[in-house]
């Protein structure tokens, strides 16, 4: 059977989690399961397969797949004083071929009750990633800022996100015409709009645009720790030769 193309997110399936955040607990949801699973889940999946053929156009080597796009709702409570069983967004990532789910930078996009956000980045990075990176911005700096610096990235995502130090890290003098930017732990950009934009004809329209205009972005990042992967593994074929 031909899967149904995207258009909008359901109001059903924002009014769910609307509910679902006043009523978080198993029995709600066991009660509501129909509804997750109709307007939710369902209509995820969609736009998931939707930006999969985008993708193949302007992005080939970002995933769109179900399998590895899709977040769970159920929380991880185990460390967690909140013990709410689930999530009241509904979000999926994007990520680099190549790269696991969470290592290189990817695509975003999260419907929560008070938010809708599309964004991406760099969110978590091993310490060898996030030094690759690092180097690439020292090396790359005026390519960086004009990326950052776009009147469209500017217009679209204003200054570029994430936690960072407090000092310019070791190895980069304080100086750097990048200090800014090398602070970053975390390299990231994000448009917070309204939720009920998401159950809007231009929703699908909109989520497109905006990562196309974070593309470049996202290659600069991933570029250097393909790179640096690539060179690992030479490395470790070598010692094994």
């Amino acid at each position: 059977m031909k899967k149904r193309a995207f258009s909008a997110f359901p109001k059903e399936g924002l009014q769910f989690l609307r509910s679902l955040k006043r009523h978080n607990n198993r029995e709600w949801f066991q009660q509501h399961k129909g509804i997750y699973e109709q307007y939710v889940k369902q209509p995820l999946g969609e736009l998931i397969d939707s930006l999969a053929g985008e993708f193949r156009q302007f992005a080939p080597e970002m995933i769109a797949s179900p399998k590895v796009s899709s977040y769970r709702i159920h929380r991880d409570t185990r460390f967690s004083k909140d013990k709410s069983p689930y999530k009241t967004h509904v979000a999926a990532v994007f990520p680099r071929s190549g790269l696991g789910k969470h290592e290189g930078a990817a695509f975003y996009v999260h419907i929560a009750p008070t938010e809708l956000l599309i964004g991406g980045g760099l969110y978590m990075s091993s310490p060898e990633d996030l030094a690759a990176v690092r180097g690439y911005i020292a090396e790359n700096t005026k390519s960086f800022i004009r990326i950052v610096g776009n009147r469209q990235f500017r217009k679209l995502f204003g200054t570029m996100g994430g936690e960072q130090l407090a000092r310019v890290p070791r190895g980069f003098p304080p100086g750097h015409p990048a200090a800014d930017y090398l602070r970053h732990k975390q390299f990231l950009a994000g448009r917070h709009l309204e939720p009920d934009i998401a159950v809007t004809a231009g929703f699908y329209k909109l989520l497109v645009e905006t990562f196309k205009g974070m593309l470049p972005f996202i290659r600069f990042l991933n570029e250097p720790i393909l790179r640096s992967r690539r060179t690992r593994e030479r490395q470790e074929a070598l010692l094994n030769f």
